[in-house]
């Protein structure tokens, strides 16, 4: 793990913030984008043919997609309730249990955010009603690592809020079955019905709607690169919640944190994705070169040690600060997915963040468990979005509707100044609409 040992050659390295650049997507991605379209295109290109073919033939598409892509014959899009009821079977009763005990630690979550209706008519006239969407398409990515943590993550907030329809669609594998943990992650989490259809091809269909596939109001969840793209470029046909990148964690620690443990949770992050970003920031030289020794020690039993090493030469390591609050400096600039404080007395330091989609605080609450436990959701903004987004939540999946009921005594003192306002702007029908209220009073 490379050690930068000044905060200003660290700003121009692990903590720039740098565009993924096509040299950067794996061999076999550029390799079956090559085989797909006749040439190597840009990803933005390969996403925009992708949407337009699912708009203009549906269920076709998708499979061809699936095809190309995941190398997966899909006749039928729709997993069928026998599909899940062997799924159940397929998965070690241990594993059932402990996503049924997360979904309720989730689930507790975030009912503590449910906000609602309110109205006061007497005194202002003023009301707001709460409403949750209709119908909300979730997209959980991957098949060797199927995710179902995710499932429950995007999912349960939604059946919180109140969404009549919850849909997930995922990739598949070369059977053409969806992972059975996933679709038992699903049925835990209430979802109505899951479809097979992975990356760009998934996010176009939820948008657009096929044959099999229903349009919705709103796409949530995270994914790779073309998901990220597809997501962007359907905004406004449909919502979504964000564009999510690269996972990210910055540690921040000082000489109390236990150097394994450091060295455990940059791992856990550095398996995810080899564009991952896990930081340190440390004003201890000590810690610093403990925790590279232990990284080292650690990745040699790693099963996933290859793309943890690239994730760490990619985009992570360790940069020396001053003191903690150069550290938290430098982490608000940064405004990173996680960040964790395994300092003395981290409470002391929590008031300073102002901007992290998840904070941890001590050695005892490791973001690994906040990925499945915990409670709050792991679908965090990334890519700096911590500066102005938040972890997904229930408040995604609802929506308000702003009320205005005057009571007719404060009619005449509105409308005179909204119809002063109105003429400034040059709007008279406005304030001639404003003004006929006055006429006979």
């Amino acid at each position: 793990m490379r050690i930068i040992r000044n905060a200003e050659e660290g700003r121009r390295t692990i903590l720039a913030r740098r565009p993924l650049e096509l040299d950067e997507l794996p061999m076999d991605i550029r390799e079956t984008t090559f085989r797909t379209f006749g040439q190597e295109l840009p990803p933005e290109e390969v996403v925009r043919r992708v949407i337009r073919d699912v708009r203009e033939d549906g269920d076709n598409a998708v499979r061809y997609y699936n095809l190309k892509f995941d190398n997966a014959r899909t006749e039928a899009l729709r997993v069928t309730p026998e599909e899940v009821r062997a799924a159940y079977d397929a998965v070690d009763p241990e594993v059932v249990e402990a996503l049924r005990f997360a979904a309720g630690r989730i689930r507790q979550y975030h009912e503590l955010q449910l906000r609602g209706s309110f109205f006061d008519f007497s005194q202002n006239g003023l009301g707001q009603l709460t409403r949750p969407l209709q119908r909300v398409g979730i997209y959980v990515p991957g098949t060797k690592a199927p995710l179902p943590s995710t499932v429950l993550m995007c999912a349960i907030p939604a059946r919180v809020a109140g969404v009549d329809e919850v849909y997930l669609t995922s990739p598949v594998l070369p059977d053409g079955s969806v992972p059975p943990v996933k679709l038992v992650a699903a049925d835990i989490a209430g979802v109505d019905a899951v479809f097979k259809a992975g990356g760009a091809q998934g996010i176009a269909a939820f948008a657009y709607g096929t044959e099999t596939i229903p349009r919705v109001d709103k796409v949530c969840g995270p994914g790779g690169l073309f998901v990220a793209i597809a997501k962007r470029l359907v905004f406004g046909d449909v919502g979504v919640d964000s564009i999510y990148g690269p996972t990210e964690t910055v540690i921040i620690a000082d000489e109390s944190a236990d150097p394994e443990l450091v060295a455990a949770d940059l791992l856990a992050q550095a398996e995810h994705d080899p564009l991952a970003s896990p930081i340190l920031l440390t004003p201890s030289h000590w810690l610093a070169e403990q925790v590279a020794r232990h990284v080292e020690r650690q990745l040699a039993t790693m099963e996933r040690a290859k793309i943890a090493r690239q994730a760490l030469e990619n985009r992570g390591g360790c940069i020396l600060v001053n003191d903690i609050d150069h550290a938290i400096e430098l982490a608000n600039e940064y405004a990173p997915e996680h960040l964790c404080l395994l300092v003395e007395e981290p409470m002391a330091y929590a008031s300073k963040v102002r901007n992290a989609g998840g904070l941890f605080l001590g050695e005892g609450s490791p973001e690994a468990i906040g990925d499945y436990t915990a409670g709050p959701s792991h679908t965090m903004p990334t890519g700096g979005s911590a500066r102005w987004s938040s972890p997904l939540s229930v408040n995604d999946f609802l929506k308000t509707i702003a009320v205005v009921n005057l009571p007719s005594e404060a009619t005449e003192e509105l409308a005179r100044a909204a119809a002063i306002i109105a003429r400034a702007e040059g709007l008279t029908g406005h304030a001639r609409a404003v003004e006929r209220r006055l006429e006979g009073r």
